[in-house]
């Protein structure tokens, strides 16, 4: 399974995946200051699910259409952040292959997994 964590994502969560063997390319890493659009078509032509913290990226899948491989969206406050890492790789690990094609909601003891409209 292959990731593209947009520049939102804490590097945390980039390491943990990647010490646990998964492919993570982090956006600020290869193209820092991408817009949004090019973020979610490079992870799209890659075969990439986004991981992301930016609720932009929701409207660009839902209001306007846009492909995706697929959507991790972030949403914790900043008391719960010591065990993110933690919780998303748990969430890849029990979820895998059902996050691809799916807009993935997480929240401190909450995920909800979403289809992506056609």
């Amino acid at each position: 399974m292959k990731f593209l964590a947009d520049e939102s994502c804490d590097f945390s969560v980039i390491h943990t995946l990647r010490q646990s063997g998964f492919d993570v390319k982090a956006i600020a890493e290869i193209s820092p200051r991408a817009e949004d659009l090019h973020v979610i078509n490079f992870a799209c032509n890659e075969k990439r699910i986004l991981i992301t913290e930016d609720k932009d990226f929701g409207q660009l899948v839902y209001a306007y259409g846009q492909g995706s491989q697929g959507v991790i969206f972030i949403r914790y406050p900043s008391p719960g952040r010591q065990k993110l890492p933690s919780e998303i790789l748990s969430l890849v690990n029990l979820h895998g292959q059902k996050l691809e094609s799916s807009f993935t909601v997480v929240q401190p003891g909450r995920v909800r997994i979403d289809n992506l409209p056609i």
